[in-house]
């Protein structure tokens, strides 16, 4: 296996990792030096007479970044195994990367999380923090991941390309990785390991505004497409419906108007790596969904609004609120289902 470690100011703690991974296998180890500065060479230079492999970034250019350089190495090198990436603060047992490596192994197309229990004395933080990004997470996709912030993660090689293709350089880059999976055909499964904190956590250089805010703004973003299509959808509906007092027309002008909204938002602003043939694939399927939608959604507002003499506005919330999980979970099931084909990018 290769363990890639992306490394900002270490300790002796990452010597300390370098050594038990030694003694329980024989690993080829890649660690990114994301711009630690001359106080920091020593540790580095002594990581390359254990045999690791050192790159090193002029500047702090961030997490994300420095795990890219890494799978752009890897990648360079030919190489066939798994890559296992783990931080270098400690956090990450060797007993527990082995057993992401050998799930690897045995879960072809499938990111393999480390996902940490958070028991016994867990920093106020990194709880809070972690809770947060879980739930928001869950509200946003649908997909339950216990721990979305850990950095233990397990990938097999064939992965590497579309690695290299995810937006981010910072934080945001392991949030972006979860919520493009799906689209480009990789499951995630988790695997239970330690929560280990060393000193109350004080060696993370997550910036708690700055960094919480790249880790949200995917999520915001994906949200946000989806409020703002569905504040058209209600404007156009209301509108239409008042300058032709046609119920048919209303609807179906107000539905044409935000699912193009809607396809185009997620295309260029949430989901901006997807190929050509991803939107070939995806495009056929959603406005399927969308004239399935249409119908029903007709049906139910005639019988409300028509027939019970239900105000349209009124009628409208009902409508939406029935079609909702139905619609979500078709989306889910059928328009953007994994798939196994995948796009080739360069770092």
């Amino acid at each position: 296996m290769t363990v890639l470690i992306p490394s900002y100011e270490p300790d002796a703690r990452l010597i300390g990792l370098i050594h038990q991974l030694i003694e329980v296998d024989t690993p080829h180890i890649v660690i990114v030096d994301d711009g630690s500065g001359d106080d920091y060479r020593s540790i580095f230079a002594t990581a390359k007479q254990l045999g690791c492999t050192v790159l090193t970034h002029e500047h702090n250019m961030g997490k994300g970044r420095a795990l890219k350089t890494g799978f752009q190495y890897i990648k360079k090198l030919g190489r066939r195994d798994g890559v296992i990436c783990a931080d270098s603060d400690g956090q990450h047992l060797p007993a527990d990367i082995m057993r992401i490596a050998d799930a690897v192994d045995k879960l072809p197309h499938h990111i393999v999380l480390g996902s940490r229990q958070f028991t016994g004395e867990v920093p106020l933080r990194s709880r809070f923090g972690n809770t947060a990004t879980r739930k928001i997470y869950k509200f946003t996709t649908g997909s339950a991941i216990h721990d979305t912030q850990t950095g233990l993660r397990g990938f097999s090689n064939d992965m590497l390309d579309w690695l290299c293709s995810i937006p981010g350089d910072r934080f945001e880059y392991e949030m972006n990785m979860l919520l493009k999976a799906r689209s480009a055909g990789y499951r995630l499964k988790e695997i239970p390991i330690e929560t280990v904190y060393l000193e109350e956590n004080k060696s993370s250089h997550f910036r708690p505004l700055a960094d919480s805010i790249a880790v949200y703004l995917p999520i915001l973003k994906f949200s946000g497409a989806s409020l703002l299509s569905a504040a058209i959808d209600y404007g156009m509906l209301l509108l239409i419906h008042l300058l032709t007092t046609n119920l048919l027309l209303a609807v179906v002008g107000a539905r044409v108007c935000s699912s193009l909204v809607n396809y185009t938002m997620n295309r260029r602003f949430v989901f901006t790596d997807e190929g050509q043939s991803q939107v070939r694939r995806s495009m056929p399927k959603y406005f399927a969904l969308v004239l399935l939608i249409l119908t029903l959604n007709y049906g139910l507002m005639y019988g409300l609004n028509e027939v019970a003499h239900i105000p349209l506005l009124i009628s409208k919330l009902i409508t939406e609120g029935v079609l909702f999980l139905f619609s979500y979970w078709t989306q889910r099931k059928f328009v953007y289902h994994e798939t196994t084909n995948k796009k080739p990018a360069d770092c």
